[in-house]
């Protein structure tokens, strides 16, 4: 298969998967299947990137890049799924929601559509990962080891907000436990360190750099976009005070310093 067809498709099917998100979205209320939906898309686009035959014979490459795809949007996609149903709407989508007013369905489409746009981005990056020529060496071992890490770090801050969650005593407090009183948001820093992990796999290939793209656009996304701003804005709506408290003395995504003070509690 040529990388000209291989691209192409994997957009398509990106594009398709993400308008059947929107249209469960309308159906359910519940904005939270758009983040399952766009987890599980990047996990089959990258497992089909990962291993797309393009001239030659897979190599273990391939097979370890798919591995790390798949493990990552299994563990994820679940969390996510399992979280929207016994939740209310994602708080994030709630807030874009609020600013889109009576034209959120279209919206909405827009806004997936765009995801689904990211998921082509990750998914060609994969490729330039998992196609790297060459025998498996140093710099596949620091990738899996960056991304193992990530995937358990995500997976660990995941659990802390969820048993605080959990205790009716926190209801309306914020989380400045574990690793939330080293970032307001430790597990979109371990997301972003999850791509992280494909750029040292990629490099040894000539167009390995497009592996960049992944942790670059991760980064702005996370950061700047669709994760850090709507959801801070929510937590200031409901939490008031202490957020601000807690904006104060934590940063809001490197993990550079511990938090000493007692938690006013996410």
């Amino acid at each position: 298969m040529s990388i000209w067809l291989a691209i192409p498709v994997i957009g398509l099917f990106a594009a398709a998967a993400m308008a059947v998100a929107w249209r469960v979205v309308l159906a359910t209320g519940n904005s939270g299947w758009a983040d399952a939906f766009w987890s599980f898309t990047v996990g089959i686009a990258g497992v089909a990137a990962a291993l797309a035959p393009l001239g030659g014979e897979l190599s273990a490459r391939n097979w370890l890049v798919a591995a790390l795809v798949a493990f990552w949007s299994l563990r994820l996609g679940t969390h996510i799924a399992r979280r929207t149903l016994r939740g209310a709407d994602d708080p994030r989508y709630a807030e874009l929601k609020r600013g889109w007013g009576d034209d959120w369905p279209r919206q909405m489409l827009v806004f997936l559509e765009i995801q689904a746009g990211v998921a082509r981005l990750l998914a060609v990056a994969v490729m330039a990962a998992a196609h790297a020529p060459g025998p498996l060496g140093i710099g596949d071992a620091i990738g899996v080891a960056i991304a193992v890490l990530a995937i358990v770090g995500e997976a660990i801050s995941d659990a802390q907000l969820r048993r605080f969650s959990a205790d009716p005593a926190n209801r309306g407090r914020v989380c400045a436990e574990g690793l939330w009183s080293a970032s307001r948001h430790p597990n979109y820093f371990f997301e972003w360190l999850y791509w992280v992990g494909l750029v040292p796999i990629g490099l040894g290939s000539g167009w390995g750099w497009i592996s960049l793209v992944a942790p670059i656009l991760m980064y702005v996304l996370l950061r700047h976009v669709s994760g850090v701003p709507p959801l801070e804005a929510h937590m200031l709506r409901s939490r008031g005070e202490a957020y601000r408290a807690y904006q104060q003395r934590v940063p809001a995504f490197w993990p550079l310093r511990i938090s000493q003070q007692t938690p006013a509690g996410r």
